[in-house]
């Protein structure tokens, strides 16, 4: 597995797969390609269905300013490997000087179909659950440590940078107000939301505050606004809200926040090792569920959780997920994403109290549920992965009877 660096990916929305990574590929074949007076992408499959939406054309031609570039759209072909398929062609004189078949394979990574995920180093020896849990048993130590481990130290100053960033996430969405671009009209909630729970008290105060910091974080995604992949742009509200509830309402201090920032990572990692964080492979589940699993594994370790308590935790984060489409309104990250954001940061936190409730023992483990929500992705038809074609991209439009 890789740095839990390539997990929390710091950068502008909308989307990581379709923003981020395809801004890096640009950038990539820019810098290869000195001699070229113009360019010309090809996008694929789900990248292209969802690309104008997701601005991926505005990425792609802000990077490789100020030299002309021609996009090309092919949504109904899906090249091998994945369907989030590019092809950069440097031009000079009317000829091709170089082209190149690259992947965006979800939480802004790219691959070249191979194994390994470019610009990427392998650090971690153990990538499944049950290895992790046995070596935890062994030393006597948890999840964050395994990663300081592995990682050294400095893992927990990017960490706090990470954190950093996600409380200014929160602070801007909380302060922002009117429309969110991309022409469906939304209004911005969060701050709204937050108002509203000062005139509540106990759990219908809690919930709207959260409700309030997941709100923030992704309208700030949904505007573009800077943000951490954890582990999508998409799915980028679920840990911070969680993270930031319990230590405003907890008084958790920012050391044990990145420490469960670092366990969360782990759970994601094992996900992206293992199965996939792209909705467009493997549905929402693979965002928004990944993203449930990390939160709550997140604030179990909080609250004073074993590790078995903290898998179970994330296993249900998970579990209870599984088969959900990723099906974004007009290609923007937005309807049903940012509910879905709020809704996931709450079932983050319930998935939290019911782990620590039992003894951590439980039938269905981690990494059954892991290779479980893979198959589940894989048997999804594809106009519920990204692509805008099913569900409620479609029927939005449809005349209620």
């Amino acid at each position: 597995m890789d740095s839990i660096r390539n997990l929390y990916k710091i950068g502008h929305g909308p989307s990581s797969s379709h923003t981020m990574a395809p801004q890096k590929a640009a950038l990539r074949f820019k810098e290869e390609n000195p001699a070229a007076s113009s360019f010309r992408v090809t996008l694929y499959g789900s990248l292209a269905a969802t690309g104008k939406g997701h601005m991926t054309d505005v990425a792609i031609e802000n990077t490789l300013a100020p030299l002309p570039v021609d996009i090309i759209w092919h949504p109904g072909i899906v090249l091998p490997v994945h369907t989030n398929g590019m092809k950069f062609e440097a031009l000079a004189n009317g000829s091709v000087l170089k082209e190149w078949v690259v992947y965006s394979v979800g939480g802004g990574d790219l691959s070249e179909g191979e194994d390994k995920i470019t610009g990427q180093e392998s650090l971690y020896d153990k990538t499944n659950m049950k290895t992790i849990l046995a070596w935890c048993q062994q030393t006597g130590k948890t999840f964050w440590e395994y990663v300081e481990d592995t990682e050294g130290t400095d893992i927990l100053h990017y960490l706090e940078r990470v954190w950093n960033t996600m409380e200014a996430a929160i602070h801007r969405g909380l302060d922002g107000e009117g429309l969110l671009p991309g022409g469906l009209g939304l209004q911005r909630k969060a701050s709204m939301y937050y108002i509203k729970s000062k005139g509540y008290q106990g759990s219908m105060k809690s919930r709207a505050l959260i409700y309030a910091y997941a709100l923030a974080v992704s309208e700030e995604n949904a505007s573009g606004g800077m943000i951490v992949t954890a582990p999508t742009c998409g799915s980028c509200g679920v840990l911070p809200s969680v993270l930031y509830h319990l230590k405003m309402n907890h008084d958790f201090s920012d050391k044990k926040i990145v420490r469960a920032l670092a366990t969360a990572a782990l759970i994601g990692n094992i996900v992206k090792y293992n199965a996939s964080v792209s909705g467009a492979e493997v549905g929402c589940q693979g965002e928004i569920g990944v993203a449930c699993a990390m939160a709550a594994a997140a604030a179990c370790q909080l609250f004073g959780g074993s590790t078995q308590q903290i898998e179970y935790a994330a296993e249900m984060g998970l579990e209870h997920h599984l088969g959900l489409t990723c099906d974004p309104i007009c290609g923007l990250v937005q309807v049903p994403c940012i509910e879905r954001n709020a809704f996931a940061a709450a079932r983050a936190l319930d998935s939290c109290s019911f782990a620590m409730l039992s003894d951590g023992k439980h039938l269905i483990n981690f990494d059954k549920v892991v290779r479980t929500m893979e198959q589940t992705g894989h048997d999804l038809p594809s106009l519920y992965k990204e692509t805008s074609t099913g569900g409620l991209a479609v029927n939005l439009e449809q005349v209620d009877e």
